[in-house]
């Protein structure tokens, strides 16, 4: 059998938000092909790193991935501004929406990929109909927007939800992914990768590990993966 292919995306918001270009050329040279970009608005998270016109500019600098996850108020504007630089994947808030299938249909028309994110403690219940639309689920593990607070702790109960959301979407017969951030550490990536994560938010605990290089990280990340595949094979 097939081991799944698990995607690190390295969040930009972990790079030098002074150096940008020079960061993401780090990742790309590193054959990394995602890039995970939070787009923040300081209402509905207590954060806004990158503008919309910065985003524009790394959009001309790299041809990697871009994995956009909108927080945000006001999905609809953020959307549109997102389809427009040309982004490959798009997720938004279900907190924060009231027509969901309005942007979901306004995300999938422009060729991108659809996401929705949910907060720690939203319940998979939410997602009942709106699944099967969707190519990836993005579960935040920490509440959004308090990556810089290094004493926020990844919720207790993460591995247990990723886990669920995997048997959801076996039960419905569908090949949705699971996107994991925040505190997405070299400690879990082992548990999330076995309990079905496939899209790795690599941040400063992982990828961006001060003490080493990026390569450095990655190597270790990517033996973290490989434990967590084979004691998921364990575990089947």
């Amino acid at each position: 059998m097939q081991k799944r292919a698990i995607t690190i995306a390295p969040s930009i918001m972990s790079g030098d938000l002074c150096n940008l270009e020079k960061s993401v050329k780090a990742i790309e040279n590193e054959g990394l092909d995602t890039l995970h970009i939070d787009v923040i608005d300081g209402s509905f998270s207590p954060s806004m790193p990158l503008g919309i016109d910065t985003i524009k500019q790394l959009r001309k600098v790299t041809d990697m991935n871009f994995d956009v996850h909108i927080m945000a108020n006001d999905n609809e504007f953020f959307i549109q501004e997102m389809i427009d630089i040309g982004v490959e994947q798009i997720s938004f808030h279900l907190e924060s929406s009231v027509h969901i299938d309005r942007y979901v249909n306004l995300i999938r028309k422009s060729g991108t990929k659809v996401g929705v994110a949910l907060n720690p403690s939203t319940p998979l219940s939410s997602l009942d109909y709106i699944l099967p639309q969707c190519d990836t689920v993005l579960l935040m593990l920490i509440n959004p927007g308090f990556a810089t607070d290094k004493n926020e702790k990844q919720v207790p109960y993460a591995t247990k939800k990723v886990k669920d959301l995997q048997a959801l979407i076996q039960e419905k017969g569908l090949d949705t992914r699971i996107e994991v951030d925040g505190r997405v550490s070299l400690e879990t990536i082992p548990e999330l990768v076995n309990a079905g994560a496939d899209i790795l938010v690599a941040g400063s605990t992982s990828l961006f590990i001060k003490e080493r290089s990026i390569a450095e990280n990655k190597k270790i990340m990517e033996e973290k993966i490989a434990e967590g595949l084979s004691s998921e094979e364990v575990t089947k």
